[in-house]
């Protein structure tokens, strides 16, 4: 291949990226009571914002309505059960820490209720009456509580809730007598059941037993079933996958045992929601990174599959209040994130929102592979064969480590694709969706088994015949960021270069710079700031930076608290002074998730062109 000719195909591949990115999405969906009228998220201008949307199920989607609050993206909405609010989580400036705002389904009376640049709030659930909702404040340095307040839309007024270490308001009961409550650190979350009249709490599963509980439901006890209310959690605590557990209670201290209600062999569960009345409950298991979509009745405690799932990956799912309909998210390979409907009864599929123009192209569906880590532990991965195979790979890493790489839309996967580069996206141990024991096997010590799996995948790759040994890159974000800078500083002579998108160079340094309760919940992962202080120095790849001496492209946002900014910066400069080749991009606008259009099509030209000339493509 020529030079002009090499030129012309990473551009080409370099403005597909730019097409796919352009081809916006819809997510994270809440609904009014009546099911009649969505609110969303979308970043069909750019930027993701606030949009709203009536529901119709006959003929082409209508048009939907932008509701203007501020030039920061949005990240979450939530519609009050009465109707008349919406509440809406912002990115202050687009980084880590968020504001809450309320607005008017008409777009009046916007305004923020809470946080501004210098402090950090969440936005939790509404009341069951729909007059009022939950803010939590976390601590604004160690040791310092984080708090929750039942916040009055109307005049922004605030009253004490709960308060706790790490804690977060799952739900409220309909009368607002129970809280339900996570606390704890990653990996190791429990719930906890708070009665407001006797100031009394409960844990709602055992002490002492290893495992996560994240997502919490209080509602009515199905009819001829112990206990006036129920909670009903999606856990591993004591298990080996997530799980549906149920657990009656009432007042003056009457606590049933909880059971076991649904439950998967072969799937983690992911997502549940109910209806007011607790009599269904929607359940979405992740099965090796795809979606399954059940109905759980409570009374009878019969479970119905729901088939046609029309995409891969189904996301932020709602169930409307009175169980006949479900809003959520679905996205594939080939498409990008669209709402869809679904009827509770009739099971039948109706797309809600309207989609972008796709480019006229095919585009890769990657395929599941499953092979060993070094130590025999199994593994799996999404491979994207590139068209055009030239013996080039990239392996892209994925952040967390608790998260999981899935199916989905992917503009830069398929860039790298379109330019001759296989890209293999592996769940390397400490990735979620695959059991307890295996999103624990990278805590603390495991770290330097999880660097081990990361050669395991660049063996896999070799052994397909789809990469040569001399021409693998290592790229990855956040925690895969980290990971790429461990794979070139503890293993040099594996790969030909890395992309390193705002991972951390220095655990030590991390923990120093980062957002108290950010640092608060990683030290079951990582390890503690003090009491682990040497394992987080072995494991910092900036401390070998030395032997770092394959091209790196280093990228992070501007305003990114999270993984601070300054883990870039210092790993710049010391490959600079070491006179290796190493390249920086820095996001302006951009915290630890890079939602502006503009900022994505830049990453995406950047990481193509720069693993193009250094995998020394034909």
């Amino acid at each position: 291949m020529t030079a002009e000719a090499a030129t012309s195909t990473v551009e080409d591949a370099v403005t597909l990226a730019h097409e796919l990115v352009d081809a916006w999405g819809s997510w994270g969906p809440n609904m009014t009571p009546d099911a009649r009228c969505v609110a969303f998220i979308s970043d069909r201008s750019g930027t993701p914002q606030l949009w709203v949307q009536d529901v119709v199920l006959d003929g082409a989607p209508p048009p939907a309505r932008r509701i203007e609050l501020s030039d920061d993206p949005v990240v979450a909405v939530r519609w009050a059960a009465d109707s008349r609010w919406l509440t809406c989580l912002v990115a202050t400036d687009g980084g880590v820490r968020t504001q809450v705002w309320v607005v008017r389904p008409d777009g009046s009376d916007a305004r923020r209720i809470a946080g501004d640049a210098h402090t950090h709030v969440e936005l939790g659930p509404w009341t069951r009456s729909g007059h009022r909702f939950v803010v939590t404040f976390p601590g604004l340095s160690n040791g310092h509580p984080t708090r929750s307040y039942l916040a009055d839309p109307l005049t922004g007024r605030l009253d004490p809730l709960a308060e706790g270490h790490l804690i977060h308001v799952l739900d409220i009961s309909l009368e607002e007598r129970f809280l339900v409550l996570k606390d704890g650190e990653r990996g190791q979350q429990y719930v906890s059941v708070v009665d407001r009249l006797m100031d009394e709490d409960f844990s709602a599963l055992f002490q002492g037993a290893t495992g996560s509980t994240e997502m919490g439901l209080i509602r009515p006890a199905p009819e001829d079933h112990a206990g006036p209310v129920y909670v009903y959690l999606a856990s591993d605590v004591g298990l080996s996958r997530k799980v549906l557990i149920g657990l009656p209670f009432g007042p003056n201290g009457w606590r049933g045992e909880p059971r076991t209600l649904a439950a998967r062999d072969d799937a983690d569960l992911e997502w549940v929601d109910a209806d007011d009345s607790g009599r269904l409950l929607l359940l979405v298991w992740n099965v090796a990174g795809a979606s399954e979509i059940e109905l759980f009745d409570t009374a009878t405690r019969s479970v119905t599959p729901v088939e046609g799932l029309p995409g891969l990956v189904a996301s932020t799912p709602v169930l409307s209040r009175d169980g006949s309909s479900v809003i959520l998210g679905v996205e594939g390979p080939e498409r990008p994130r669209e709402l869809w409907h679904l009827d509770t009864r009739t099971h039948a599929w109706h797309r809600v929102t309207d989609g972008p123009k796709v480019p006229d192209r095919p585009l890769v569906v990657p395929t599941l592979e499953r092979f060993p880590g070094r130590d025999g532990l199994p593994l799996t991965g999404w491979l994207y064969r590139a068209p055009n195979p030239t013996g080039a790979a990239a392996l892209a890493l994925h952040g967390g480590p608790e998260a999981q790489e899935r199916p989905t839309f992917d503009p830069q996967h398929q860039a790298l694709a379109a330019a001759g580069i296989t890209v293999f996206a592996p769940n390397i141990r400490g990735s979620s969706g695959f059991g307890r024991e295996f999103v624990h096997a990278d805590d603390l010590q495991g770290r330097y088994d999880a660097f081990s799996d990361v050669l395991a995948c660049a063996d896999h790759l070799v052994s397909l015949g789809l990469a040569d040994e001399d021409r693998i890159a290592v790229s990855g974000r956040s925690y895969g960021g980290y990971l790429t800078l461990a794979s070139l500083a503890f293993s040099p002579g594996v790969f030909a270069a890395g992309v390193d998108i705002c991972g951390m160079s220095d655990l030590v340094t991390f923990y120093r710079d980062t957002e108290p309760w950010i640092g608060a919940a990683a030290v079951t992962k990582y390890g503690h700031p003090e009491r682990d202080r040497a394992l987080l120095e072995d494991i910092s790849p900036l401390r070998s930076a030395g032997t770092i001496d394959v091209p790196l492209l280093v990228v992070h946002g501007e305003h990114d608290t999270n993984v601070p900014v300054g883990e870039a910066h210092q790993i710049v400069a010391a490959l600079r002074e070491l006179g290796r080749p190493v390249e920086y991009l820095e996001l302006p606008g951009e915290g630890h998730v890079y939602r502006r259009a503009a900022s994505r099509k830049e990453l995406a030209g950047a990481m193509t062109r720069f693993l193009h000339a250094h995998l020394r493509l034909p």
